[in-house]
């Protein structure tokens, strides 16, 4: 039975995609073949609406299905309890003696980050150690690294092996509303004032530009906030709830800079950023923070991982306590 109900979910989740397949399907016929050939008598106008048309609709598609089907990163296995360790958690009742054991296995590894209480963050789901900034989905059932949200447009968590896509796919989707609306608006007039014959044309071109302006406006808020997430190294979680440290919640624990927040995201290399190709910083396990009033232990396992693989701490002048 509950195999069948989570079939339907899953079933009942692509809704919205087939839903945003549709919208954008019908646009291509309306703005190819009504617009372009059937209205529009200047040959060159047609071409040029046709070549940059074609353009962001090729960048738009690429970016959206490249989100979707961006499969979740998850914790690596060495975030994993070991085995005796995992027994021993498992056996005990007491929360605090867990915690005790969790404390003891996160040691040797780069996690940061607490409960909002102080305790190591721990899926019970999942059974692994929560990399910093990572959260469980419990849609897709499983911890997502860098998690930003679970987006039904998409049917996909948003996360560290897709938010480049994601970002893009914003952007891309915004032009392409954009330079539909501003392409239609003077045929829409014309139509409108009765200037061009009343034919079946006449229907999608209007619609047209109502959906693109629609979308346009809606799309450029939500393409606004997460430029602004990204200069300031923030998932959309972290925005609403800021990271806690040891020493406390920090907003900005792991904003570097507005150039470095950019290619953690988008990468080093700027010929790469306006494409659907992954790029980002890092393996999404571990992150370049700064801690502030760090602590000796802190200190430690930032320098022995540092050792093992190329995981960079970035320390404030404030003295240690």
């Amino acid at each position: 039975m509950l195999s069948l109900l989570r079939c339907c979910q899953r079933s009942l989740s692509w809704i919205p995609v087939i839903f945003i397949n549709l919208i954008v399907g019908w646009s291509y016929y309306a703005y190819v073949v009504e617009l372009c050939i059937l209205t529009i008598p200047n040959n060159a106008e047609k071409v040029s609406y046709l070549v940059v048309f074609h353009l962001f609709f090729i960048m738009f598609i690429w970016s959206y299905w490249k989100t979707i089907c961006s499969r979740p990163a998850n914790p690596s296995k060495e975030f994993c309890l070991p085995k005796v360790e995992k027994e021993q958690y498992e056996k005990e009742e007491h929360p605090d003696t867990q915690q005790e054991i969790l404390k003891k296995v996160v040691v040797g590894l780069p996690v940061y980050t607490r409960t909002g209480t102080g305790a190591v963050r721990y899926c019970d789901h999942c059974l692994v150690i929560k990399p910093d900034r990572c959260h469980h989905c419990s849609t897709c059932d499983m911890c997502v690294l860098k998690m930003d949200h679970h987006c039904p447009w998409v049917n996909n968590c948003v996360g560290f092996s897709n938010y480049k896509f994601f970002v893009l796919f914003l952007a891309y989707s915004m032009l392409y509303c954009a330079f539909i609306a501003a392409t239609v608006l003077q045929y829409f007039i014309k139509f409108w004032t009765n200037q061009l014959p009343d034919t079946h044309a006449k229907f999608h071109v209007l619609f047209l530009f109502f959906v693109a302006a629609m979308f346009f406006i809606s799309i450029l808020s939500l393409f606004s906030y997460h430029l602004w997430l990204v200069g300031k190294n923030r998932t959309t979680i972290e925005a609403f709830r800021a990271p806690v440290f040891r020493n406390g919640p920090d907003k900005n624990g792991f904003s570097l800079g507005f150039s470095r927040n950019m290619a953690e995201v988008f990468g080093d290399q700027k010929k790469y950023w306006m494409f659907p190709i992954y790029s980002s910083h890092g393996d999404g396990n571990s992150f370049v923070t700064r801690l502030v009033n760090l602590d000796p232990e802190q200190i430690a396992v930032g320098l022995q991982i540092n050792g093992k693989r190329s995981f960079l701490v970035c320390f404030l002048s404030f003295p240690i306590q």
